[in-house]
């Protein structure tokens, strides 16, 4: 059973999400991580999704084995044909990329774009003036 100093595990079809496992170890550096690449069956994209699911459950299975805490998909294919059908079978957090993508790219585009609107509202402002 895991337990608070147990490792979270993180995987990908390939070597990409280490990046992801690297971003997990430089925001919380007292982690400990299980990292699986899925390098044999490299790239996900062009399979179905039933086969991607399938891999997922096989790759969850492995990493309950080393007792992980958490497990992160840093695979966008796995999350978003596989996220959905394995959360819900799980004792512990999934988290998938794709979700935590894009709220970033949201709050980033809103924070540009409440930027952008002070800046033609004071534009607008200095032209009246004028």
């Amino acid at each position: 059973m895991a337990d608070r100093n147990s490792p979270i595990g993180v995987f990908d079809s390939g070597v990409g999400g280490l990046t992801v496992a690297r971003e997990i170890m430089r925001q919380m550096p007292t982690e400990r991580i299980v990292y699986f690449g899925d390098t044999a069956r490299v790239p996900y994209g062009n399979k179905s999704g039933n086969t991607v699911i399938r891999f997922t459950r096989q790759i969850i299975r492995f990493l309950l084995t080393q007792d992980v805490k958490a497990i992160v998909i840093a695979c966008n294919t796995a999350t978003a044909y596989a996220l959905e059908a394995v959360e819900g079978e799980l004792d512990i957090p999934i988290i998938g990329v794709i979700h935590a993508g894009a709220r970033t790219a949201t709050q980033a585009t809103k924070m540009d774009r409440s930027a952008s609107s002070a800046r033609k509202e004071r534009s607008a402002a200095a032209s009246i003036q004028r």
